[in-house]
């Protein structure tokens, strides 16, 4: 997967299929220093450990910024960085659940991530984006769900027509889609 300076690449999986841990590494085998801008937010105890697990699971070297509802607001150069974004699946939930309307959210993180997609190509340096496949499971009941379902799938298709290499993680195991 290892490759030039400067890459967009997105990982995308199922629950706990390795898409994060393989982002975390490329961002690492790059030899750049790694920020990892997290989307969680912490609503209860059980995300609370989430967010912990992951946070043990980075080394010291990694600088994390938390960006829950967007990215427009940031400021520092990550010019010579590995940058990793986990993931996209946290922030349409926090934007939907924010905005409550699906088309608005739609525009709203399609300006997030295009800023931030802008800033990688002025600044060059290496993004890899975390999100989550959502369309392989059941219709889902309630209809909160099911847009959010929709506008998941949606961005994503946005996200992998504007980035070099995207890989679907079954398993740990990372399949090349494009690039």
């Amino acid at each position: 997967m290892s490759g030039t300076k400067g890459r967009k690449v997105l990982f995308l999986g199922g629950a706990r299929s390795g898409k994060s841990r393989l982002a975390q590494m490329e961002a690492e085998k790059s030899g750049l220093s790694p920020i990892y801008l997290a989307t969680g937010v912490i609503t209860d105890p059980e995300m609370a450990q989430r967010v912990e697990k992951h946070r043990q699971a980075r080394s010291h070297k990694w600088e994390t910024i938390e960006v829950p509802y967007g990215l427009v607001g940031l400021k520092q150069s990550f010019a010579g960085k590995a940058v990793v974004l986990d993931c996209v699946t946290f922030l349409v939930s926090n934007l939907l659940l924010k905005e409550k309307e699906e088309a608005a959210t739609r525009e709203k993180i399609q300006a997030e991530l295009g800023f931030l997609l802008k800033k990688q190509a002025k600044e060059g340096f290496s993004l890899f984006l975390v999100s989550n496949e959502v369309g392989e499971g059941v219709v889902p009941e309630s209809p909160l769900a099911r847009s959010f379902r929709d506008l998941q799938g949606q961005i994503n298709q946005w996200i992998a027509q504007r980035v070099d290499q995207v890989f679907l993680v079954v398993a740990g195991i990372p399949w090349k889609i494009k690039g």
